[in-house]
């Protein structure tokens, strides 16, 4: 683990996934062929993972942020990015006909998991945990646009509830950036750093989703996601510039969603698994 303090000093989040994310309806009549289905599926997989594993980096900061205000922002950060999670498993439980979405979450080795590589690093310092979290807010809320009207109903049910959520997770990034851009020699280099590391895994997270062609032919997709990623791109230019802070590379080099995994990760999975892996079969 390369984090700066003992993460025995932050409390985890909580190991089930009930709470503030999707119900558990009957699963919705399958409007796609199979292989819009698989791809729906890949899509869903990714995306929850995405929002699961961000969240439980976050609250690794839980009583350990800068400030009083920001373990508490943080912590609110995680739980609602875990609910998120929760609510597109249980999409996916449903479309593959099962019923519980932890056993998605939790039920499968380190190499199972499809969430970007921007997300298999540890949360390092405060600088670099910001700077993650700009960018995958940023690509995440251009991924959310392209799925506001999909033509999946139950994701686009979800994706309404996440945007609404969303929305304050950027502002309050973009405020954090800002911040540590203008705040002086050193924050600002660790920032500009934390970028620099970080711009070719981010990149992922608008890649390797396998069928997003077909997708954006079904309607559950706007459009594909190389078009998604360079409207993204297109619109953070003006503040990265505006700010003087490094602009991405031209596109992601190599596997962008696994199953190569981080020795970070896999602590962080041994972490988030542990009671579960305790006793499999137990009813919480």
């Amino acid at each position: 683990m390369t984090t700066g303090e003992p993460a025995a000093t932050a409390p985890r989040a909580p190991e089930a996934l009930g709470g503030s994310g999707g119900t558990r309806s009957a699963p919705p009549v399958n409007q796609f062929d199979p292989e819009t289905t698989q791809a729906l599926k890949h899509l869903l997989l990714a995306t929850a993972d995405d929002e699961f594993v961000i969240g439980y980096w976050d609250s690794e900061w839980t009583g350990i942020a800068p400030v009083l205000e920001e373990d508490v922002a943080f912590a609110s950060l995680a739980q609602d990015e875990i609910g998120h999670a929760q609510a597109l498993y249980q999409l996916l439980a449903n479309l593959e006909g099962r019923g519980d979405p932890d056993t998605i979450a939790y039920g499968r080795p380190p190499e199972g998991y499809r969430h970007a590589r921007l997300l298999d690093h540890p949360r390092t310092d405060w600088a670099f945990s910001v700077a993650r979290r700009f960018l995958y807010d940023t690509a995440d809320a251009a991924r959310l646009d392209a799925l506001a009207g999909s033509s999946y109903e139950p994701l686009a049910g979800v994706v309404a509830k996440m945007r609404r959520e969303e929305r304050y997770h950027l502002l309050h990034m973009h405020a954090w950036v800002e911040r540590l851009a203008t705040g002086g020699e050193e924050p600002r280099a660790r920032l500009a750093a934390a970028l620099e590391r970080l711009w070719p895994d981010a990149l992922c997270v608008l890649d390797g989703i396998d069928g997003d062609g077909v997708l954006a032919e079904a309607g559950v997709l706007a459009e594909p996601m190389a078009a998604i990623r360079r409207r993204w791109l297109a619109g953070l230019a003006p503040e990265l510039a505006r700010l003087g802070l490094p602009a991405p590379p031209a596109a992601p080099t190599g596997a962008c969603r696994g199953p190569g995994r981080s020795d970070d990760f896999r602590w962080l999975w041994e972490q988030l698994t542990m009671v579960r892996r305790s006793d499999p079969e137990a009813v919480w």
